[in-house]
């Protein structure tokens, strides 16, 4: 029987890194000096299929049977799996079917598609597909590429902690999202075998918490959909959370809300695009600062691909709570003049007008009153309160979304 053993997981990444990408450890600058921590980022957003997944599925595809290979394998995943999966089985020559819970984003399906494999869309999260891909596999003889509970699929994973202390032999701490547990177990191994006092932390989303939960000893959250579907796992692997176990310091979580303003913070302040699992371990950075003071931290950026309508509304989300982008709302006077005369105070203010809504229709306002919404584009909060106390100081009843 295979273990994850710190030899399986040098001897994996022997196997795998001429067809993996070495992705870059990088400083975090932006947000190191708005932290005030020493973070570094590993983009695993950067690997083929743009996450670490593709590590473990192509380690996994390694040890096949040729009979195994014509038969074709199968799998079940939210997404970075399975296009790990379908990449490297396309690249390999072997069919590949990928089972993905209804609901999952478009892009992931897309993007599985089009690199060669059966889509089946099939409940509701992977714990509600897992039963119907075993029972496809056993009618059709197919192998099954499990995402997480495997030692060759967690070896393969750990490799990405291999790459980061050869990077950098001074990192302290890595935080890692943990969903099944495949990535923090594989890594954990193979960074304590280097560096035993290196710590460990794992991020999970306080909607789905199962790991920090058996972690703690405490009650289980599954509570509704998360931005950080990626690790949206109820049953994570007994094995990966005995190595959890011994290994990790501590797990945290954070709220959606929380989530979604790192996912934002990654984007503006380092201009990446990442998916919210990684958003969870900057949440809970962020969540404890001073745990990482004075130490030099590595965070798994672990993927990006978040869908594109998603990742638009986020980022308008973002920019309103910034400040950058705000409503304000006018009742004034239905007469002529009005409008020019906001619109000039704005914009000698230094701010941009987006959008302009006229109200005079409806009963919320007197006869001869009109409301007005203006959406306007402005530097900070800052910059909205000072726009806000001139249009005032004219004599206008405005109110912002921003609460100012």
């Amino acid at each position: 029987m295979t273990h994850l053993t710190p030899d399986l997981i040098r001897n994996t990444y022997d196997a795998i890194r001429d067809a993996t990408i070495r992705t870059p450890l990088v400083p975090a600058t932006r947000l190191s000096l708005h932290l005030g921590i020493d973070l570094h980022l590993k983009l695993e957003n950067l690997q083929h299929t743009n996450a670490f997944k593709a590590r473990g599925a192509l380690a996994k595809l390694l040890t096949l049977t040729e009979a195994q290979k014509r038969a074709g394998v199968i799998a079940c995943s939210a997404g970075n799996h399975a296009q790990g999966v379908a990449y490297h089985a396309t690249r390999l020559g072997i069919a590949s079917t990928i089972v993905m819970p209804e609901g999952t984003p478009f892009n992931k399906v897309k993007r599985t598609e089009d690199f060669g494999a059966t889509v089946i869309l099939h409940g509701t999260g992977f714990d509600s597909s897992v039963q119907f891909t075993l029972d496809l596999a056993a009618r059709d003889g197919l192998t099954f590429l499990h995402p997480f509970d495997d030692p060759v699929i967690a070896a393969g994973q750990g490799t990405v902690a291999l790459e980061m202390l050869e990077q950098a032999p001074d990192l302290d701490c890595i935080v890692v999202p943990i969903g099944g547990g495949g990535l923090i177990a594989g890594m954990a191994v193979a960074a304590k075998a280097i560096k035993p006092e290196i710590e460990f932390i794992g991020a999970q989303a306080q909607l789905f918490d199962a790991a920090k939960a058996q972690f703690d000893g405490a009650p289980t959250n599954f509570d509704g959909a998360t931005l950080a579907e990626g690790i949206a796992v109820k049953e994570p692997s007994a094995a990966n959370l005995a190595v959890i176990k011994q290994h990790v310091t501590r797990i945290d979580s954070a709220t959606e809300a929380e989530i979604e303003d790192a996912v934002f913070d990654l984007l503006s302040a380092e201009k990446l695009v990442a998916e919210g699992a990684p958003g969870a371990g900057l949440a809970v950075i962020k969540n404890n600062l001073a745990a990482y003071a004075g130490k030099k931290v590595g965070l798994v950026v672990c993927g990006g691909n978040i869908d594109s309508r998603l990742l638009s509304t986020l980022i308008l989300r973002g920019l309103v709570r910034d400040g950058r982008i705000t409503r304000l709302t006018f009742e004034i006077s239905d007469t002529p003049g009005q409008l020019a005369d906001i619109s000039r105070i704005i914009g000698e203010a230094g701010a941009n007008v987006v959008e302009v809504i006229h109200q005079r229709m409806m009963q919320s306002v007197s006869l001869k009153q009109a409301e007005l919404d203006v959406v306007i584009e402005a530097r900070d909060l800052g910059h909205v309160e000072m726009i806000v106390g001139a249009l005032r100081s004219q004599g206008f009843s405005v109110r912002s979304d921003s609460g100012v």
